[in-house]
């Protein structure tokens, strides 16, 4: 976006993929929720990037403008839009000065997952003419068969680049495969496995958000949400509170790491790792304000994930299933693991229940209000500490 692409979109009317406001209300929950209602409207319809201009009069197109220095951060209009939309809407935001006015464009990405929808109520909402309508069957129909591979996992991080991503786990990923890599087929082999995507109007190459998950060392310059964070509640001669990111894999290992170092060497640290192993395959990733979090104290430990479990796989407190929900993930993650990490004898929820037998009962709450699922084991209370 630059200031002649503005000043030609405000000569134009209002219509599918442009909205006019004088201002946005984010201070209020009724104001993040219009906003996400109108992102999702754009998003869904038809016709290439969508844009809102706020500080511009709708009918007669006169630049108001913003209050300066006042207007929210792109990171923070993202958190708004991702934490209600669903799948993540990919959008950016540009602040400009014109007629010695400022102006803020949010600009709202052709992305591949139509249709979004609102996560509080369901709905696919889709812009007819200047105005925002629900989806209509046929419409929705029509999005679905256009967009038959819905994996949250591919959508594009809008400012990542494929320098970024380790390029030894690519190879190694490949190799697995049985698919050696080279100069010639590496960009087309991650493209087609949905590592990175090309924009269709820039043609510029960005990583996806399980590109970065699984492939890169330093994802959390773009997505700092995944991390584990451990407090350690029982030890004073280490620090009380470890952050762990990079790529999924180094995260598992380095959060085992920490743990047994904390825990005294008699109790089953396996049974935590094995819990935040779960987490990390399957949390909810598009939660962009949460991460993996682990409190060890002396009465319990707790293993908080982002992400419920999907209603009918949650059964009782005798029988879980955990519904596998980034199966894109999952994949990458197997298949470079080669056994190590994740084929074991038994069930997670099963292995880690029989750790703690004769040592207290293990509990798994599912929070649908919260999107949130917690594994709560017996502390450290019953075993001694070096």
């Amino acid at each position: 976006m630059d200031k002649k692409k503005l000043m030609n979109l405000i000569k134009k009317n209002e219509g599918r993929k442009l909205d006019f406001k004088l201002k946005l209300d984010l201070e209020t929950e009724t104001g993040k929720k219009e906003l996400a209602k109108d992102v999702c409207a754009i998003a869904n319809s038809k016709g290439g990037r969508g844009y809102i201009v706020v500080g511009v009069e709708d009918k007669t197109h006169s630049v108001i403008g913003i209050e300066e220095g006042k207007f929210p951060s792109e990171e923070m209009l993202q958190q708004i839009v991702s934490s209600r939309c669903e799948p993540p809407i990919p959008i950016s935001l540009d602040i400009f000065n014109l007629y010695g006015k400022q102006l803020a464009v949010i600009t709202i990405y052709n992305g591949d997952q139509r249709p979004y929808q609102v996560r509080e109520h369901g709905a696919f909402y889709i812009r007819r003419g200047s105005t925002t309508d629900t989806m209509r069957k046929q419409e929705l129909v029509s999005a679905l068969q256009e967009s038959l591979n819905l994996n949250v996992e591919t959508c594009p991080i809008l400012k990542s680049s494929v320098e970024c991503l380790n390029m030894d786990i690519v190879h190694r990923y490949f190799k697995s495969k049985g698919i050696e890599t080279n100069d010639e087929n590496r960009d087309f082999l991650m493209e087609s496995a949905g590592i990175t995507i090309k924009d269709r109007e820039t043609y510029k190459t960005v990583v996806t958000l399980g590109g970065l998950l699984v492939f890169s060392d330093i994802n959390s310059v773009y997505i700092p949400h995944n991390m584990v964070r451990i407090v350690n509640n029982i030890r004073e001669n280490i620090p009380k509170v470890y952050i762990v990111q990079g790529n999924l894999m180094t995260i598992i290992d380095e959060s085992e790491r920490i743990i047994k170092d904390i825990l005294p060497e008699q109790f089953p640290s396996y049974a935590i790792v094995e819990g935040i192993k779960n987490a990390v395959l399957y949390r909810d990733y598009t939660s962009f304000y949460r991460e993996i979090e682990v409190v060890i104290g002396y009465n319990s430990i707790v293993v908080s994930n982002p992400g419920n479990l999907i209603r009918g796989s949650f059964h009782n407190q005798k029988n879980f299933e955990y519904f596998k929900r980034n199966m894109w993930i999952y994949e990458k993650m197997i298949t470079l693991d080669g056994g190590i990490r994740f084929l074991q004898n038994g069930r997670g929820f099963t292995i880690m229940k029989k750790a703690f037998r004769n040592k207290g009962k293990v509990k798994f709450i599912n929070s649908y209000d919260s999107n949130s699922f917690k594994v709560i084991y017996p502390g450290v209370r019953n075993f001694t500490i070096s």
